[in-house]
């Protein structure tokens, strides 16, 4: 885990608990954390249903997905060029909260993008806003879908 100062280090602390960390997960970039929100239920997974953030399609029911800590880049929703060029610059956010599911067939309604340098993004399947979500291709049982990408209701 990367060192993070002050306060937002203890909410590190508090919701890490003592759970081993998975590669690549870091603390939490604020330290506003989901439990406080209301969105991860007592068993540790989604106590409200993701849906769209354009469309409120629903992405994921209720108790379907477990809270994760992992720093994954996704490019940016409003971007113009193609992804995998080198000539155009991908911009985009590393996001470290996210909804984890190990089968595909959890999502209600997901769509994927063609493979980007060994990873498939996610999107909603009904309005293909995204990405909203990331899956490796080494790691076939892992898909993410970021909190800041997606509403919960």
């Amino acid at each position: 885990m990367e060192a993070v100062d002050g306060s937002v280090g203890e909410a590190v602390r508090q919701v890490a608990g003592d759970r081993a960390a998975l590669p690549g997960e870091v603390g939490l970039a604020s330290a506003t954390s989901p439990c406080s929100a209301g969105l991860v239920s007592a068993s540790g997974t989604n106590g409200k249903a993701v849906v769209c953030e354009r469309c409120g399609s629903r992405v994921l029911s209720p108790g379907t997905a477990r809270y994760r800590r992992r720093e994954l880049f996704l490019p940016s929703m409003r971007q113009k060029v193609s992804l995998g060029t080198e000539d155009n610059a991908v911009t985009g956010d590393m996001l470290q909260e996210h909804w984890f599911v190990d089968d595909m067939y959890i999502f209600e309604n997901v769509g994927f993008t063609k493979n980007v340098n060994n990873i498939k993004y996610l999107v909603c399947a009904d309005c293909e806003i995204g990405p909203i979500g990331w899956h490796s291709l080494d790691e076939k049982k892992s898909f993410y879908i970021a909190l800041d990408r997606v509403q919960h209701e």
